[in-house]
């Protein structure tokens, strides 16, 4: 890896190349889709809100007005909604470059998916599971194409339990550690799905990324209204902007010397902000047999097999 610092300079053309952006209409995901279109690319912004995507994209098209963007409607609580968006896609594009899985929620209340998953396990892990094996046609039918998936420094001395894998009934539930194990189940799934490629034969790539701490408006459920507004001048001192907490993920989508499994994270004081660099994963629970065992939960809860 060079020494030199790493920004969106360093993104190359990307003219002819489809990226689907997860979660595109704010946040890390939106300053994703302002770097992919200053350098050509044809980005799908998928979205909740439909309406919220077309704003956002008119953001992107103040300063790049040719930019080429899609939005469309994804919702990662909700499987008919991502096999509705998977059908859309392929009906218009055959292969597919880049799948930013970018999309999350984060320490919310107990509530669970429209298909009866724990919210957070459900929309930042199961949805881009299923998603990610619904579009894997389009993925094959390009060569070196990559999926990365967005983790969060919160997996570090992360467990999850599989004897109770959707926190059933919200017994003991705790938003904190629901979202460190989504987190986690984020690495396993990245370990996991680079497996099958290579086992596979497949021209495909699996990587991470985590953002340190950024400003978005995932911290929306945090603390209350008033409490965070309080607040925010300290949280800011701790944080980096989106755009900066972008890089990391920007990087391990576009970088040529980016293997699989590779976990691109800040390099500044407990990777919180700075440049994005190679980073080590840091859990004794990411192994290769629990990798194993949420590909196989996976597959049954979505109904969604690889093979």
């Amino acid at each position: 890896m060079s020494a030199t610092t790493w920004t969106t300079d360093n993104i190359p053309d990307l003219t002819s190349k489809t990226i689907i952006v997860t979660g595109g209409n704010s946040g890390l995901g939106l300053e994703a889709i302002h770097a992919y279109a200053a350098k050509n690319a044809n980005i799908i912004m998928a979205c909740r809100s439909t309406a919220k995507g077309e704003k956002a994209k008119q953001e992107v098209l103040k300063l790049n007005p040719k930019a080429n963007i899609t939005v469309s409607k994804l919702d990662l609580a909700d499987l008919a909604s991502i096999r509705t968006f998977a059908v859309d896609f392929k009906k218009n594009h055959p292969t597919l470059d880049i799948l930013l899985n970018n999309a999350g929620i984060m320490m919310t209340p107990y509530q669970l998916t429209k298909d009866g998953f724990e919210s957070q396990l459900g929309t930042n892990h199961l949805g881009h599971f299923a998603l990610t094996g619904l579009l894997l046609d389009c993925l094959k039918n390009c060569p070196k194409s990559r999926v990365v998936n967005v983790s969060s420094i919160a997996h570090k001395k992360a467990s999850i339990d599989f004897d109770n894998l959707l926190c059933k009934d919200g017994i003991n539930y705790s938003p904190y550690q629901a979202y460190r194990s989504s987190k986690l189940a984020n690495l396993l799934f990245t370990d996991g799905l680079q497996t099958f490629f290579e086992t596979q034969q497949i021209d495909c790539m699996a990587v991470s990324a985590h953002p340190g701490v950024s400003d978005t408006n995932l911290f929306s459920h945090l603390a209350p209204a008033w409490l965070t507004t309080f607040l925010r001048p300290l949280m800011l001192l701790m944080m980096q902007e989106a755009r900066r907490g972008t890089l990391p993920e920007l990087r391990a989508s576009v970088d040529p010397t980016t293997k699989g499994r590779d976990y691109y994270g800040p390099n500044g004081r407990r990777e919180m902000k700075g440049d994005p660099i190679l980073v080590q994963t840091d859990s004794v629970f990411l192994t290769k047999e629990n990798a194993s065992k949420l590909w196989k939960a996976s597959e049954v809860l979505t109904s969604i097999s690889y093979s």
